[in-house]
């Protein structure tokens, strides 16, 4: 499993026909037909562009999702709300219908979805989705597939001993009377089995769990996360670490968001949004040792994908004076997350290819709450993304030379 990094390569979505993939998907299209260029795309540029990374023409994408609203559909709902030129609607039509007829049935966990009158345990669920993956690797004749998980954010579990114990997990699993992992690390465990290299783009569990990336260390499958760091966050880890090194103490970073689109009503449930504003704040205290960062997040339905966010900081400075430094940033989200998805199927697929297992920290650049690492300042997380990837390609080239 473990060589050429470039060829074919699978990026399976879970949430395939959401808002994110349908872009990153359409997105992929274009820019391999030249209709569009890589903008936002990191591995676009050097270092990357010279490492031996899969083109985006490798790419073939297929996934997981529990809706029937096909990529297509969901496509020209967001042409019409704006975000997506229609000209590259009809220019992509058939890579979405392809990508589209590679997505399989997910794991649905809410009751009285389909699969709960089969009284499917969950391992049974897992090696359902698993071999789903390893049956579009196959018949694809694929290097390898990358999973990423864009579904919905779920609530945070309640922490478990299955969670941290494998022989209770196995046993668990096998009980078709108790669902003890939540959905998202049902998928998780799933790319597992298929050895699939995996990203947790939201701040949902899913591989988050001790259990399961002590079964990625053994399998040997890399994986990274967690919560795609895209828009405000980004910002603050950009901002704070400059404060800190000025000598400035950050007193209170206050911030609001607004958001619509699916995204708004998932995150309109108080248990939902009670993990991504964990994930959002942790990094910041770390940088700035202030714990005054109140955040919160509002549902505005006709804002639609557009995302609003903003920041109020309050710096104490020279001889006890004050400054104060706002920020407004407004994006459509799916636009920002769509390019950074791309960058993780060609990454994954080289951190494969280097033979890397488990966490790889150095992919915390692209996340909120990075797993394997406690590194959140920006320029530190570039720095450390780009002598990866020199080490790993130069590996994977070695390899390759050798055989």
């Amino acid at each position: 499993m473990h060589h050429n990094a470039s060829g074919r390569t699978g990026l399976w979505l879970v949430g395939a026909r959401g808002s994110v993939a349908t872009t990153a998907v359409l997105g992929l299209a274009a820019i391999v037909d030249g209709r569009a260029a890589p903008t936002g795309c990191v591995t676009a540029q050097e270092p990357f562009a010279s490492a031996p990374l899969p083109g985006f023409a490798d790419l073939v994408v297929g996934g997981h999702d529990i809706t029937d609203v096909s990529l297509a559909k969901h496509a020209e709902l967001l042409v019409e709300a704006g975000m997506i030129a229609p000209r590259l609607l009809a220019a992509t039509h058939a890579a979405l219908e392809r990508a589209d007829a590679e997505v399989r049935h997910g794991y649905d966990a809410r009751p009285g979805a389909v699969g709960h009158e089969r009284r499917e345990s969950q391992q049974a669920a897992a090696e359902r989705l698993a071999a789903d993956i390893t049956d579009f690797r196959e018949r694809n004749g694929l290097a390898r597939v990358v999973v990423v998980d864009l579904a919905s954010t779920e609530p945070l579990p309640e922490p478990l001993p299955e969670f941290s114990d494998r022989a209770l997990l196995e046993a668990a699993l096998a009980d078709p009377d108790r669902a003890v992992l939540p959905a998202s690390s049902v998928v998780a465990y799933a790319a597992l089995l298929a050895g699939a290299p995996y990203a947790g783009f939201t701040p949902s569990a899913s591989m988050d769990l001790p259990v399961l990336l002590e079964i990625a260390r053994e399998r040997g499958v890399p994986v990274a996360g967690q919560d795609g760091k895209t828009g405000q966050t980004w910002l603050r880890t950009i901002l704070a670490p400059a404060f800190a090194a000025r000598g400035l103490r950050v007193l209170s970073w206050a911030g609001a968001n607004l958001l619509g689109g699916g995204d708004g009503a998932t995150l309109a449930d108080p248990e939902a949004v009670r993990s991504k504003l964990a994930s959002k704040t942790r990094g910041l205290q770390d940088l700035t040792g202030s714990d005054v960062t109140p955040l919160h997040i509002d549902n505005v339905p006709d804002l639609g994908d557009i995302k609003v966010a903003w920041d109020h900081v309050h710096v104490e400075g020279f001889l006890g004076s004050r400054l104060t430094l706002q920020t407004t940033w407004s994006a459509y989200d799916s636009m920002l997350a769509a390019p950074l998805v791309l960058d993780l199927a060609r990454l994954l697929a080289l951190a494969d290819a280097a033979g890397c297992a488990g966490p790889v920290p150095e992919l915390g650049f692209f996340f909120k709450d990075p797993w394997g690492s406690d590194v959140h300042d920006f320029a530190t997380q570039t720095v450390a993304l780009a002598d990866w990837v020199r080490a790993a390609g130069a590996r994977v080239t070695a390899s390759d030379d050798q055989a």
